[in-house]
């Protein structure tokens, strides 16, 4: 099977495994019936791989299916079209929308042309199977299950999860990740950035103000969790009995080496996601402001210039030369980056830390916490300054007449 062309799904296995182990039989057979279908899924999306550059340009187009509880796509019954009225279904509408927020976040904030860049329609598929407990993008198109209503609840209510799954087309547009071990884990990681970026974008939160979580939205009501990932906080989004904690890492110290197999999360990718995350966030909140105008702009250029099989490593110098070359070498923005990656134990090639420490202290402006604090330091600096300059002029004309 190749390793860039999988069917990437929103929930981990290994919350799908938990559920295996439910006292409750429709639990256990929901998420039986979910990996199972998903294992078929798979098999189908390695035939459909060698296709997925035929996708017709439809100028980002939307159109919503409805499965009616069925599995094969080709059956499902078209709902919604891009100029069509609005649907009676909740769920028809909400994956409506939120294809569209994720087509025009990355048209007006990267002038990016829908997924592939080039125009490539949207089509979504809700109420796939029953009571299937995730949504995924299968290179083509994006698929809704409805969750089996105990543990999980309808999956287009998540706007986040939408854009999370949209991103994995962008990635294989651009970088094409490989799907395993480190690159994998990049390759959810973006998934996770521009999915919480497209929330905070239409909602116009600053880093400061977003939660950071990733699909807070998918558990029901009576489970005691967040979200599925904390970007702020990995490993700490969920801890209750029916799915244990958290198991991500927020550093390299705590990375989890797990086989490259489908047990094994193809090493680990939905579990190490969490420390690319975590720098991410570090970022956008050292520079401050809109995460998207410079953070998401740094990774967006680096996800374009990475290879296949970029590690942690490779990807974080990226960001920070992408940084450089978008903001200044010394900058500010370079300087939350390179600070951040130090802090998840990734300390960007050729600049020793106690540098990457001094820098992101000098870029915060003696305490400030983004770049508008930074620019207000300069400014003050400046005033002061022009203040000394003005003061040295008075004594040496003072001087002058003395003499």
């Amino acid at each position: 099977m190749s390793r860039t062309n999988r069917l990437n799904c929103i929930i981990p296995p290994y919350l799908l495994k938990r559920l295996l182990e439910s006292e409750d039989s429709e639990v256990r057979q929901a998420a039986l019936d979910t990996m199972l279908t998903t294992a078929r899924l798979r098999g189908e999306r390695a035939v459909r791989a060698s296709f997925a550059g035929v996708a017709a340009p439809g100028n980002g187009r939307r159109t919503v299916f409805d499965c009616e509880q069925g599995t094969f796509l080709p059956f499902a019954v078209l709902t919604r079209p891009e100029d069509g009225p609005e649907s009676a279904d909740d769920s028809v509408n909400r994956a409506f929308e939120g294809l569209g927020l994720t087509r025009d976040f990355y048209r007006e904030v990267f002038q990016r042309d829908s997924i592939d860049g080039h125009g490539m329609r949207l089509d979504g598929y809700v109420h796939f199977g029953v009571k299937f407990n995730n949504a995924f993008w299968d290179g083509q198109q994006m698929v809704f299950g409805d969750g089996d209503g105990k543990r999980f609840g309808n999956l287009t209510g998540s706007l986040d999860v939408i854009a999370h799954e949209l991103t994995h087309g962008v990635t294989d547009h651009t970088a094409g990740f490989e799907y395993h071990r480190q690159s994998g884990a990049l390759n959810e990681s973006m998934s996770d950035v521009f999915g919480s970026l497209v929330k905070q974008w239409s909602l116009k939160q600053s880093a400061e103000e977003a939660d950071w979580l990733i699909g807070a939205d998918v558990w029901t009501p009576g489970i005691d969790a967040d979200a599925l990932r904390s970007m702020k906080a990995p490993g700490h989004a969920f801890n209750n009995p029916q799915f244990g904690k958290d198991p991500q890492p927020d550093r390299m110290s705590r990375f989890i080496h797990l086989p490259d197999t489908e047990e094994g999360d193809f090493g680990g990718v939905h579990f190490n996601s969490g420390i690319p995350n975590k720098a991410f966030f570090l970022t956008a909140v050292a520079i401050g402001g809109f995460a998207w105008e410079a953070a998401g702009l740094i990774w967006y250029e680096a996800l374009k210039a990475s290879s296949a099989e970029a590690r942690f490593q490779d990807f974080a110098d990226t960001t920070f030369h992408k940084a450089g070359e978008l903001f200044g070498v010394g900058s500010a923005e370079q300087s939350a980056v390179q600070s951040a990656w130090q802090e998840v134990e990734v300390p960007v090639r050729g600049v020793p830390s106690g540098v990457a420490r001094a820098r992101s202290l000098a870029a915060e402006g003696n305490g400030g916490v983004g770049r508008q604090d930074g620019l207000a330091a300069l400014s003050r600096h400046v005033s002061e300054l022009g203040a000394k300059v003005a003061g040295l002029a008075k004594d040496v004309a003072a001087l002058k007449a003395a003499r």
